[in-house]
């Protein structure tokens, strides 16, 4: 039997399928698309550009993620802000992140240190911003922990912590401005590099694993508020 030909994966068709994705999990993330709300595929793709196709492949990788639910004959529908997911994903992304830095550490790369140190002045000058650009900010953290998990070279690790960060998007976000936890988030971050440039595996495991548990504080006090609300509108409409 000839063996079948793989199939030929347009470049063009992937740069617009992440082009969808991003605009998707960006609005999704910022709560522009709120939960519940159903995605229409066709006025996405006029907002992007881009066929229903792209489109659709987008909202299958932002499903896989748990961030849109998707039902037959029904259409998809942005995910609620579930506490059991996020538990879940608090939990990976601790165990994972506290295990790269360590190893990271470990090899202690130059380059990569530098480029750590370069993505926490650019955190410190949208902190000291007349305006907080608190998008920009959160990407710059993405960016940050994006940087340390990519240095360990494991495809399936990224993907894991990937999928495990989407799932806090929402949450984060909404926490992010809660008291002074833009500032608290900078000074984590700088004790994080600083334990890294010891070549302590250690001190970075601990220093990862203290600024996870702030931000895991902060995500449940917000969870908290956003079930409270959700109970209180559950009851107006009973």
């Amino acid at each position: 039997m000839p063996s079948q030909e793989p199939a030929i994966v347009n470049q063009n068709d992937q740069s617009k399928t992440q082009r969808v994705y991003d605009y998707l999990r960006g609005r999704i993330r910022e709560l522009k698309i709120p939960p519940g709300e159903r995605l229409r595929k066709n006025k996405i793709a006029v907002a992007c550009g881009v066929s229903r196709a792209p489109v659709s492949e987008a909202i299958a990788r932002l499903a896989s993620e748990g961030l849109v639910d998707v039902f037959p004959q029904s259409g998809s529908f942005v995910a609620p802000i579930r506490e059991e997911d996020i538990h879940e994903a608090l939990f990976m992304r601790s165990a994972l992140e506290v295990e790269a830095v360590k190893q990271v550490t470990r090899e202690a790369d130059p380059d990569l240190l530098d480029c750590l140190e370069q993505n926490l002045k650019l955190q410190a000058q949208a902190l000291n911003a007349k305006k907080l650009n608190l998008v920009k900010l959160d990407d710059l953290d993405e960016m940050f922990h994006l940087t340390i998990i990519s240095a360990i070279h494991s495809p399936r690790a990224q993907r894991i912590l990937a999928a495990a960060r989407a799932i806090l998007d929402r949450p984060r976000f909404l926490a992010l401005p809660e008291h002074d936890r833009p500032y608290d988030t900078l000074k984590e971050h700088m004790r994080i590099l600083d334990a890294m440039r010891t070549g302590d595996p250690g001190l970075a495991g601990s220093a990862m694993r203290v600024h996870i548990t702030a931000v895991s504080a902060a995500i449940e006090e917000k969870l908290a508020q956003i079930t409270e609300v959700d109970d209180e509108q559950s009851k107006s409409n009973e």
